[in-house]
C-alpha cells in the first residue's frame, strides 16, 4: 500500500513539473533577456544589404554543394548576389569617406607599390582596393586574408583553412 501512494504522489509530482510551463507561464521578462522580440532572432545579427548579400552568396555556394541547386539557377543568383553585394560594398566605402579612386595604373616600375591581385580575376586597377571590383572577394594583400585565395584567416593561423597555403608571419 505505502509504494502505490509514493508511485501516485511522484506520478502526480511529474506531471505538475511538465505541464507548469502550459498551464502557468512565467511572466514576460522574468528568466529571459530584456527586449523580449521574436524567440528566434538573435540581436547580434548583422541585418546590412552587405551582410545579406554575402549570407546569400554562401548559402547558395552550399546550396549547389549539395546538389540541391542547378547550374542555371547557381549562375542566376550568384550574378544577383555578387552584384548586390558589391554595391552594398561600394555604398559602405562611400560613406566611410574612402579616398578617391586611384588615377590609371602606370606600367609597373622597380620600388612602385604592387597592385593588390585577386586569385579570380589577377590584378586589380585601384592601389588601394581591399576587395576585388569584378568578384567581390576580399584581396589577399588585405590583413588577415589568405595572400593566396583571399579567405579569412584565424588571428592565430600558421595555414590558410580553405587552400593550405602557408601563412606569412
Amino acid at each position: 500500500m505505502l509504494e502505490l501512494i509514493v508511485g501516485i504522489l511522484v506520478a502526480t509530482g511529474a506531471t505538475y513539473y511538465v505541464l507548469r510551463p502550459i498551464l502557468r507561464p512565467e511572466p514576460e521578462g522574468f528568466g529571459m533577456p530584456s527586449g523580449g522580440g521574436d524567440e528566434g532572432d538573435d540581436p547580434g545579427d548583422d541585418l546590412s544589404p552587405q551582410a545579406v548579400a554575402l549570407r546569400a552568396l554562401k548559402e547558395i555556394e552550399f546550396d549547389r554543394a549539395t546538389g540541391k541547386l542547378s547550374d542555371a539557377d547557381y549562375d542566376d543568383l550568384h550574378a544577383k548576389y555578387q552584384s548586390a553585394a558589391l554595391a552594398a560594398m561600394r555604398e559602405d566605402a562611400g560613406a566611410r569617406g574612402a579616398p578617391a579612386p586611384a588615377a590609371p595604373r602606370a606600367p609597373a616600375v622597380a620600388g612602385a607599390p604592387r597592385a593588390p591581385a585577386c586569385p579570380v580575376d589577377g590584378p586589380r586597377p585601384e592601389l588601394d582596393a581591399v576587395f576585388c571590383s569584378a568578384c567581390g572577394r576580399r584581396l589577399g594583400t588585405a590583413p588577415g586574408y589568405c595572400a593566396r585565395c583571399g579567405s579569412a584567416l584565424d588571428t592565430d593561423a600558421r595555414y590558410c583553412n580553405r587552400c593550405g597555403s602557408r601563412v606569412a608571419a
